[in-house]
């Protein structure tokens, strides 16, 4: 299988790239940044704007699955409007570029992949949200929305679409987690706001086998939830992360603090969804980190 990867050089780019890679298929990845992408031996590179066809459409002709990973990281830094505007053509732009290929190719893909976020839930507290929950209301609600809808237009051109939703990737490198193993060796872990918000993740692995999984699947179709089966409220994934570094849990982070330092950004972590895949689930994927604790102590001995 070919597989076209449009922000493959980021951070599950690449981790989705090796192991396309490993697995013997034959990946291309569009970057804005050709030159300075880290990729495996094999890998074809080429460069594009993030907003048209020009240089690269002619490509789509000889692909059988488009991965669309592209997007101005979220947890990057203050949400001012100059970023905010940043974020959402990061998220639409590339979207309408790849159904624009896509239209012009004689010979169209079998499947596009499109990354979306738990973010398109809005805020729900305890309620458990699986993929038939309404979008929610919210300005990230409503920017997942539009980044969604951005490919969803290629199924009129009888292209398979998947969209997958989802929580917070965990690695070493992730920025979700990084800050924290930093902030809790240095003595300081503690609750998050309130620590009752729920924290949906998935490890960089079961992402990138995820991915794979409802590319090759052919029975996959719409939106999956991209999240462990089991979430958890802040505080009980801090005390677990605690455990695992072997550091006490004790000192609190207010959210007015967040709220003062990073705006509306805060939002990331203070708002949880306790969303479970259960798309993904009833299609037959397998978990390979199931449960939080394993996962932390496969991360940490990295």
């Amino acid at each position: 299988m070919q597989v076209l990867i449009a922000g493959g050089s980021g951070y599950i780019g690449r981790a989705l790239t090796k192991h396309l890679s490993d697995e013997g298929h034959r990946v291309v990845v569009l970057s804005r940044n050709p030159k300075n992408s880290a990729l495996p031996s094999g890998v074809v590179v080429m460069g594009w704007d993030g907003d048209s066809s020009k240089g690269w459409g002619h490509v789509v002709e000889e692909t059988d699955a488009i991965v669309n990973l592209t997007g101005e990281n979220l947890a990057a830094g203050r949400w001012t409007p100059a970023r905010l505007k940043k974020i959402i053509a990061s998220r639409l732009d590339p979207g309408r570029a790849i159904v624009e290929a896509v239209d012009q190719a004689a010979r169209k893909p079998a499947v596009i992949f499109q990354a979306s976020a738990v973010g398109y839930y809005g805020k729900l507290g305890d309620q458990v949200v699986t993929e038939d929950s309404p979008p929610g209301q919210d300005s990230l609600a409503k920017i997942v929305v539009d980044w969604e809808n951005s490919i969803r237009s290629a199924e009129d051109l009888g292209v398979r679409v998947v969209i997958g939703r989802s929580g917070l990737v965990l690695s070493r490198q992730s920025l979700a987690l990084k800050p924290l193993i930093l902030q809790y060796r240095l003595f300081a872990g503690g609750p998050i706001g309130s620590g009752k918000q729920w924290w949906s993740w998935i490890t960089l692995q079961d992402e990138v086998r995820a991915i794979q999984y409802l590319l090759e699947n052919e029975k996959a179709q719409g939106a999956f939830n991209l999240t462990a089966p089991e979430p958890l409220v802040m505080e009980d994934f801090g005390r677990l992360l605690a455990s695992a570094l072997r550091r006490p849990f004790w000192l609190p982070i207010p959210a007015f603090a967040l709220k003062i330092v990073f705006g509306e950004m805060s939002t990331v972590l203070l708002d949880g969804q306790r969303v479970i895949p259960e798309r993904l689930l009833n299609l037959g994927f397998t978990f390979q980190y199931p449960k939080l604790r394993a996962a932390l102590e496969m991360i940490l001995s990295q």
